[in-house]
């Protein structure tokens, strides 16, 4: 198993253990979430797994499991909705005329 680094800078010293928390939370789930977390190809998955677990500077979630489901759950709204075209083609090039 390959090791990688991950480098973090920290400015404010008071929630530490929270924020080292937090990072062990986010590795863990990119670890299950992608097959090669040495080198992230797909960084659009890695925000959707960060705004799952972080909003507006507030830690939402911290349960992997509840996690990794949401980041499933919204792979598989995107992947539907690339293969069906909500918008009719006649309706695409209106502004061409």
């Amino acid at each position: 198993m390959p090791l990688s680094t991950l480098c973090l800078f920290l400015m404010d010293q008071r929630m530490s253990f929270a924020v080292l928390d937090l990072i062990h939370v986010l590795v863990e789930i990119l670890d299950k979430c992608l097959s090669n977390v040495c080198e992230l190809f797909n960084y659009s998955k890695m925000h959707t797994v960060l705004d799952e677990i972080v909003f507006g500077g507030q830690v939402l979630e911290t349960s992997s499991t509840e996690v990794i489901k949401a980041v499933e759950n919204i792979s598989k709204l995107e992947a539907a909705s690339n293969a069906i075209s909500l918008v009719p083609k006649s309706v695409s090039g209106w502004r061409g005329r």
